[in-house]
């Protein structure tokens, strides 16, 4: 089997960043159980499919690895990304799409579980959320980096630190500056600039959209309709005139006068002409093609403006409002070119639809949310694990996109998982979704069972940490 043989490679690359090779084989078998046609992938579950007459000595090896082997989750995400980004196609674009993701808990002591807003239910409830960044082309995405928050209740109780073993170095941050960290520490390895993707959750916070502009990143992030902006024919006072006494004003002044002040982007919009939106088609959708109206202008953002000197850069606020809705339905700001058409402006919007269909595979089809244990390496562990599967699966879809969709006419009568779920507003034609291989996992696991031999692996190298990116 061509696809087993090109697994056994990529799991020896893998191999190579885990350090002891007692590793190896819990590697091998996690990253099979979680691509096998089970309901949950937690490890009890995963242990009984891989090894049904040894189940309890598989537990345990598997449990070991994935909430005690001191490997690191970074380096796994880093060799993924070696793997998978060479053959990802960024000549109509790139992108970095920052956002969190929740997992609903019982309990009180699994790591950094808090009541906090959970995107996957939609409202505030006792769970887990995590900072995640993808890197994203037209035809894939792949998660590159990867961290739990840690609410602040948490991060100031060291029993609970202690026992959920949160390393020391490990402190209170908030989502944005997790955000932020991890986008830098990608630069420092080398990744390219891309332009960064984000909701509102982030987009809103301004010295987040500042620290992106000072990293040389254009962005295109929502923001929310109360994000106050200057449009052309609004700016603030200048400085106070010198007295003679005390030192020289500098600061800009807000009027009282409607054009001394800034508007809302709500306001914003509900001012543009009737001439200024237009209807604007960004791609085939999965059942028919997505458009919507769109509008833009060039502001200059507006937060403290009375403890500046001066205006911070021009920018584009760009406004979805679909004709017969009462109000508008998104906003954005951006720093992207000038001269960009309005219709690549909106495409670049939208390519957030990524990380979400990133979230939905990982967690359907891949049991990124079924980890049981209630440690912090353990957690980290599991979500490098799949999305170790993932990019597998990805790098599958991205060199061999005609045979990746189709169903293996001697597949296993195995209980699957749904592997055609497309979340909403996600393309047909440019980005066909990865497929579950479960017969693959199947052969693996035969595999594993008739050849006791080690398999070769590739030798570990002392070289600079780099982020592969060709």
């Amino acid at each position: 089997m061509k696809e087993l043989a090109e697994f056994e490679r990529y799991m020896a690359h893998l191999c190579a960043g885990l350090g002891h090779s007692d590793r190896h084989a819990g590697l091998r078998g996690y990253c099979t159980g979680l691509m096998a046609p089970l309901e949950r992938k937690s490890v009890e579950p995963m242990a009984a499919h891989l090894a049904p007459a040894a189940t309890r000595s598989r537990h345990q090896s598997l449990h070991h690895f994935v909430a005690d082997s001191a490997w690191s989750d970074e380096e796994m995400l880093r060799r993924v990304a070696q793997w998978v980004v060479p053959s990802m196609d960024f000549s109509d674009g790139g992108w970095w799409i920052v956002d969190d993701t929740g997992f609903p808990k019982q309990g009180i002591h699994s790591v950094g579980v808090a009541r906090q807003y959970c995107g996957m239910l939609g409202k505030q409830d006792n769970c887990q959320v995590a900072v995640s960044i993808s890197l994203a082309c037209q035809g894939g995405s792949l998660p590159v980096a990867w961290r739990l928050y840690l609410p602040k209740d948490w991060s100031e109780d060291e029993a609970r630190r202690d026992k959920a073993g949160v390393p020391k170095e490990v402190g209170f941050a908030t989502k944005t500056a997790i955000a932020l960290a991890q986008i830098e520490h990608l630069l420092g390895q080398g990744a390219p600039r891309h332009c960064v993707l984000t909701d509102a959750g982030y987009g809103t916070e301004t010295a987040f959209r500042e620290r992106l502009s000072e990293l040389g990143l254009s962005y295109v992030v929502g923001v929310t309709a109360q994000v106050n902006v200057w449009p052309p024919g609004h700016a603030p006072l200048p400085p106070a005139p010198y007295s003679g006494r005390g030192n020289v004003p500098s600061r800009q002044r807000l009027g009282a006068a409607p054009h001394e002040r800034p508007v809302s982007m709500k306001d914003l919009a509900k001012t543009l002409p009737v001439e200024q939106w237009q209807n604007v088609e960004w791609r085939e959708g999965s059942n028919f093609t997505l458009r919507s109206r769109f509008a833009r202008v060039r502001v200059h953002a507006a937060h403290r403006d009375d403890q500046r000197s001066e205006l911070r850069p021009e920018q584009w606020a760009l406004i979805e409002w679909p004709e017969g809705h009462k109000e508008p339905m998104k906003y954005w700001l951006s720093t992207l070119p000038v001269d960009m058409p309005i219709e690549r402006m909106v495409l670049e919007a939208k390519m957030r639809w990524r990380i979400e269909r990133d979230y939905q595979d990982l967690k359907q089809d891949l049991g990124l949310g079924d980890y049981e244990g209630r440690g912090w390496r353990g957690f980290h562990h599991h979500a490098s694990l799949a999305i170790a599967a993932y990019g597998f699966l990805m790098a599958q879809q991205l060199r061999h996109p005609q045979g990746a969709g189709k169903k293996n006419a001697g597949r296993r009568q195995e209980p699957a998982l749904p592997t055609h779920y497309k979340p909403r507003g996600s393309p047909t034609h440019a980005a066909p979704r990865p497929v579950v291989h479960h017969e693959l996992a199947a052969a693996y696991r035969r595999s594993l069972a008739q050849d006791s031999a080690k398999v070769s692996v590739l030798p570990a190298r002392k070289r600079k940490v780099t982020f592969m990116t060709q």
